[in-house]
């Protein structure tokens, strides 16, 4: 975990309710799946915020208007200074990509596979990648997907672009190995659809956001853990889905 000050170059909504923040500061060494906790004005508790890429000057960060916080972040104007942590959480596992990797994204859980396409890309590895959205109003990052060389394929639940239905519609039967982010109910439709091995980043609500306050504690196969400091990522064997 790294703590910095951070400061806002651009503040932008991309489709609705998503926005897209660009931080410069020093990240540090931020590995795709990993996410940062940003300190708002006159709020107790850190937003965690998946990254969707980050350098060695500057972090950007994806995020939906879902609270107070969310809302909040949309009315910071650029120039506006925040405390941030970074390096949070444990991230993909990309040295088990093989050779066709399979990145599936879906709504907000989106912004994750944006560095992990980067990172494989430059691996030598071509990923195919499948988002999901609920319809053409709240797309978004398609082409950029496109254009880093990804066989990107996407699906709507209304049709309005792509394949009618889910991203569980769209899963090619060939691939080595999954990464997958999104909210809960599609992890699990994609935990009961995928076949072989692989890593799903969870949702589950943090507090503190670095493994101090134990409230983001789920059950696993292999006892229980914390989401923000043994997560978010888990291999697919580990994970128990909560009834």
């Amino acid at each position: 975990m790294k703590q910095g000050l951070f400061t806002i170059k651009e503040n932008s909504r991309l489709a609705e309710g998503v926005w897209k923040m660009v931080l410069t500061g020093e990240p540090g060494e931020i590995k795709p799946g990993q996410f940062i906790d940003i300190r708002l004005p006159e709020k107790f508790l850190r937003r965690p915020i998946s990254v969707y890429d980050a350098g060695p000057d500057f972090v950007t960060v994806i995020y939906k208007v879902l609270g107070h916080g969310t809302e909040q972040m949309t009315g910071l104007p650029a120039g506006t200074v925040l405390d941030v942590l970074t390096e949070l959480g444990n991230g993909y596992d990309l040295s088990k990509a093989g050779d066709a990797p399979l990145l599936i994204g879906g709504g907000i859980g989106v912004p994750p596979m944006y560095m992990a396409a980067k990172k494989l890309l430059a691996a030598g590895l071509r990923p195919t990648v499948l988002l999901g959205f609920n319809s053409s109003a709240d797309a978004f990052c398609i082409g950029e997907f496109e254009s880093l060389g990804c066989d990107v394929r996407v699906a709507t639940a209304d049709g309005s672009i792509g394949t009618k239905g889910f991203v569980t519609d769209i899963i090619p039967e060939n691939y080595s190995y999954f990464y997958c982010c999104g909210r809960t109910a599609m992890l699990k439709s994609v935990y009961a659809a995928v076949k072989g091995s692989g890593e799903f980043s969870m949702e589950e609500r943090m507090g503190c956001g670095f493994g101090a306050c134990m409230g983001c504690t789920v059950k696993t196969a292999d006892g229980y853990k914390r989401v923000c400091k043994d997560g978010p990522v888990f291999v697919k064997e580990e994970i128990v889905w909560a009834d």
